[in-house]
């Protein structure tokens, strides 16, 4: 297999211009993946376990622009043997077997799974020799599979990227950087224990809340009949298909118990105030916290900054909620935002 000059010995790492990656996993997510890479002109060879979807990506590498072609494997090795980077976009029940077939490759590996901490110890096990950066940008649909596949899914997204001091290659750290920056997205650092707790309650719990939800309507027709703009909102994510979230929040099952027992917590004040006399009355403080805190959200642009190529800085920067707009190769620094707390969208 191809060695990458991202991985250890990385200091060579330069300027990423164009890439040779290969994609494992053709769903949602990774079809996007390759498709956006290669419309951004970087060589992709796909590989998905599912012959059908392995033969429909292929049939739509072949109709793709010229400037976007790209292609399929029928092997796993076949799609990795000349990578220069290796991304994973397999659920995690599904990782190990996968990287057990990567066994000896020793370049740049990175991965789009919604949980960080377990993929991390999965790569150290299997690949002690390559370079890892976890990945995970915050897009999806409720739908799934290559068809909902869409290269613009990733434009103005947060992609959080995991700099675990001391461990993760910051030469591989930056080539992701600057290949998603590049599709549009906002890097954002973070160490995989920060990811998963905070993934756990903006993004895993509200699964849950809306398979509940969703479970509650579903035995009254009348109730469903009515379901307007809020039952739409609050459930949407519910049809996601249920492996997938129940990997997706199983896989963090660490982080996701405190999370929900943090929403029942508050569940429970709400129902007690219910109860009293004056349930219009107590309901209102309780309830005023969150109209501020969503009135807040999501964040702005704030103040443009110039971060050095260091972690602690990186770090520092994620755990404000800012982000990455850009690498300057030349003055070896990084375009970033700080952001604003109030307003519309980034």
């Amino acid at each position: 297999m191809h060695p990458c000059p991202y991985g250890p010995p990385a200091a060579r790492c330069g300027r990423v211009t164009r890439v040779d990656v290969a994609v494992i996993g053709l769903g949602l997510i990774g079809g996007s993946l390759a498709q956006a890479l290669a419309t951004a002109g970087h060589r992709i060879i796909g590989f998905d376990a599912d012959p059908a979807t392995r033969g429909t990506a292929r049939t739509a590498a072949a109709q793709a622009a010229p400037q976007a072609r790209w292609q399929v494997a029928g092997r796993l090795r076949d799609a990795v043997a000349h990578a220069e980077l290796v991304a994973l976009a397999v659920p995690l029940p599904a990782l190990s077997p996968v990287l057990t077939e990567l066994a000896g490759y020793e370049g740049l590996v990175t991965d789009v799974t919604s949980v960080k901490g377990p993929v991390r110890d999965l790569v150290r096990q299997h690949l002690p020799a390559a370079a890892y950066v976890g990945g995970h940008p915050m897009a999806g649909k409720e739908t799934s599979g290559f068809a909902a596949a869409d290269p613009g899914l990733f434009t103005g997204c947060a992609w959080v990227l995991c700099l675990e001091p001391g461990e993760t290659a910051l030469p591989g750290w930056l080539a992701m950087a600057r290949l998603v920056t590049a599709l549009g997205a906002r890097a954002v650092p973070a160490t995989a224990a920060e990811h998963d707790r905070a993934v756990a309650a903006a993004s895993h719990v509200p699964h849950l809340l809306a398979a509940a939800l969703t479970t509650a309507v579903a035995g009254d027709p009348l109730a469903a009949a009515l379901a307007a703009g809020s039952f739409r909102d609050g459930t949407r994510v519910a049809a996601t298909r249920p492996e997938l979230i129940a990997a997706m929040c199983g896989g963090n099952a660490a982080a996701v118990g405190p999370a929900l027992d943090g929403v029942l917590k508050t569940l429970g004040e709400l129902r007690a105030a219910l109860d009293g006399p004056d349930p219009v009355a107590a309901l209102r403080p309780l309830l005023a916290p969150a109209s501020l805190a969503r009135a807040a959200w999501p964040v702005v642009a704030g103040t443009v900054v110039e971060v050095p190529w260091h972690a602690d800085a990186l770090l520092e920067l994620g755990r404000a909620g800012g982000w990455v707009t850009g690498v300057d190769d030349e003055r070896r620094v990084l375009r970033a935002v700080r952001p604003e707390t109030v307003g519309g969208r980034p």
